[in-house]
């Protein structure tokens, strides 16, 4: 198995400006936040951290934490690009501004797999606000997007119309990723290429509870189940620091032993701008033809 890392480069709308002391500064278009990062165990390149707001950590009591704000921030959102893709950014409560920056080199990878497949199918499990979706979709991907939460669903559809989308293919799924997935095998459908990224922990619309250490294994089980010898990829994403990208990666590679195709796993980081260093920030695996 290939052990690898997907760099997250700057680009106008976003940039890791510098990290170090549990903390990272970072550029959101106009706007400079501080949030807290464990991962940055070194010292920052630079003391004097000006920004618009800083996330508080907090007590699981008081919702986990709070933005601290030293200037104005647009309470509805400010939008940014990347690529074709328009989307809003905002200061949501849980410590992150609406997309994942370190995705860039998996949605750039994504449509290299799908370049020159006819209208692929594609499916962005936990979706969240269509950044991905949307990246695809303006390839010619049919797009499946599933999220268990009505406002990421409802979010996405605005960054589908901010970006001039709202006519590309995509199926809004509001359900249960785990339970439609299932229901996509039983349906006998396949898939040209899937991306998930599941949370440690959540909750479908119906009170679902999800459990990444737990659900994770039957999941990548069904999502094989909609993949075969002519499909292109599936790239998972663990954010779960007691994963071992090496684990996932082996779960993969016994799920697709079967077809044919390369298993790789690795971490995903984000260059910092100050000195080009290395902040990881998530773990992967991926399969592809």
């Amino acid at each position: 198995m290939t052990l690898t890392t997907l760099v997250a480069e700057p680009w106008a709308d976003y940039g890791l400006l510098d990290s170090g002391h549990g903390r990272k500064l970072e550029r959101y278009g106009r706007f400079r936040f501080i949030r807290p990062e464990p991962q940055a165990m070194w010292a920052p390149a630079g003391d004097n951290w000006r920004a618009d707001a800083e996330f508080i950590p907090g007590s699981d009591e008081d919702g986990g934490g709070k933005w601290h704000y030293a200037r104005p921030v647009p309470h509805e959102g400010w939008p940014l690009g990347w690529e074709e893709v328009r989307f809003q950014a905002n200061t949501t409560p849980f410590r992150h501004l609406g997309f994942f920056p370190d995705m860039d080199p998996v949605w750039r990878w994504m449509r290299g797999r799908t370049e020159g497949c006819d209208a692929p199918q594609v499916m962005n499990l936990f979706g969240y606000t269509g950044v991905g979706t949307l990246a695809m979709a303006v390839t010619g991907a049919q797009m499946v997007h599933v999220d268990a939460s009505k406002k990421s669903v409802e979010a996405a559809r605005a960054n589908a119309m901010l970006s001039g989308m709202a006519d590309k293919p995509v199926r809004w799924i509001i359900d249960d990723a785990a339970k439609f997935v299932a229901r996509e095998v039983r349906r006998g459908r396949r898939y040209d290429g899937i991306l998930l990224d599941p949370p440690k922990y959540g909750r479908g619309p119906e009170g679902e509870v999800w459990k990444l250490d737990e659900g994770l294994p039957g999941l990548i089980a069904d999502c094989r189940r909609l993949l075969d010898a002519d499909s292109r990829f599936l790239f998972l994403t663990v954010y779960a620091v007691r994963m071992s990208a090496l684990a996932i990666g082996e779960l993969l590679r016994q799920a697709f032993a079967d077809l044919p195709g390369t298993v790789e796993a690795g971490e995903l980081a984000v260059r910092e701008e100050a000195r080009g260093l290395l902040l990881p920030t998530a773990i992967f695996a991926r399969w592809s033809r």
